[in-house]
């Protein structure tokens, strides 16, 4: 699933156009956007990169239907995954990072 952006929450300081391997995010207008959306691979790097958690992952449905969601936390040495399934049940999960 392409990244879905927040329009309300995005800064447009181009984070995400900076860390896109695909080349794929960009900002115009002041707001990120996915230039092509069928081409992004979900690798989730635009997500972990903004500061304003502005861009989401949708789950797609064969494994968790709307409204589920996967959002990551950066932090200095982890990152703090929260899952939201359908059902609106949270959980998180910790992963130290390799930098």
């Amino acid at each position: 699933m392409p990244p879905v952006i927040i329009n309300s929450k995005c800064t447009g300081c181009g984070a995400c156009e900076m860390i896109c391997p695909g080349d794929l995010m960009t900002v115009a207008g002041k707001k990120a956007h996915c230039r092509s959306r069928r081409d992004c691979w979900d690798c989730m790097s635009c997500v972990k990169a903004c500061p304003a958690q502005a861009i989401e992952i949708r789950i797609p449905y064969q494994l968790g239907y709307y409204p589920a969601r996967l959002v990551p936390e950066v932090r200095e040495k982890t990152i703090l995954w929260t899952c939201t399934d359908i059902n609106g049940k949270v959980e998180q999960f910790c992963v130290k990072t390799r930098n």
